[in-house]
């Protein structure tokens, strides 16, 4: 019964990091969409994240059925608990992947930025894509220092969002309104991006320790209705 137990608590963490793995494999083909003003690319984004969905989903019924049937206590309902809550993150790192791809079909055939805030949301995008596979091996090995490395990226990408509004607020910078517009969704969909990555990391190291000091995240205390 114990051997059933652990075979399935395995599953679920082999699980999140396919889920993770489909999560960081839309973020980069977003972020090219979005740069390269590819259509075909930006569709695809937008069908796979029906299929992450989908792993969330199920993720979500293993995990219940693991808590109805095995009634797990101590650690292993920790790492039963952990799982559904991370599930959700990820599911929500890739609703903001499908975001960015929304924003470059919408503009095709054109880009959507150009100037110098193409390029700061460019190393965004950049950034996101690497944040994102951070959170697939750290799922993978569950290395409390990748943990941390994970929190530093993402205080690369605070400071870039923050300078995306000097750029939209920079009168000698040329934006249409439909740029500005662009240039605020994206920055915030890319730094969210990184905020969820954020909250998979503090957990995972929850799920290692036991410290619940490590799960504090005020990032993640947003109401649903800023979720995204």
């Amino acid at each position: 019964m114990r051997e059933m137990f652990t075979h399935e608590l395995e599953a679920l963490r082999d699980d999140l990091v396919k889920m993770a793995n489909h999560v960081a494999v839309a973020i980069e083909k977003a972020t090219s969409a979005l740069d390269n003003a590819d259509l075909l690319v930006a569709e695809e984004v937008i069908d796979a994240d029906r299929r992450i969905d989908g792993m969330e989903r199920a993720l979500d019924d293993q995990g219940i059925s693991v808590l109805a049937r095995q009634q797990p206590v101590a650690t292993d309902l920790r790492v039963v608990v952990s799982g559904l809550r991370l599930s959700a993150t990820i599911e929500r790192m890739g609703d903001l992947a499908r975001h960015v791809a929304y924003v470059a079909r919408g503009r095709y055939p054109q880009t959507a930025l150009d100037g110098p805030m193409r390029d700061l949301v460019s190393e965004m995008g950049s950034q996101a894509v690497k944040v994102a596979q951070r959170v697939t091996q750290l799922l993978e090995n569950r290395d409390l220092d990748l943990a941390a490395e994970i929190e530093r990226e993402d205080d690369v990408l605070d400071e870039l969002h923050r300078r995306s509004f000097e750029i939209v607020l920079d009168e000698s910078v040329p934006m249409t309104r439909q740029q500005v517009v662009d240039a605020v969704l994206l920055g915030r969909y890319l730094e969210r991006f990184g905020d969820h990555a954020v909250s998979v990391a503090r957990r995972v190291s929850y799920l290692v320790t036991g410290d619940t000091v490590f799960e504090t995240d005020h990032k993640d205390g947003e109401t649903d209705a800023h979720r995204d």
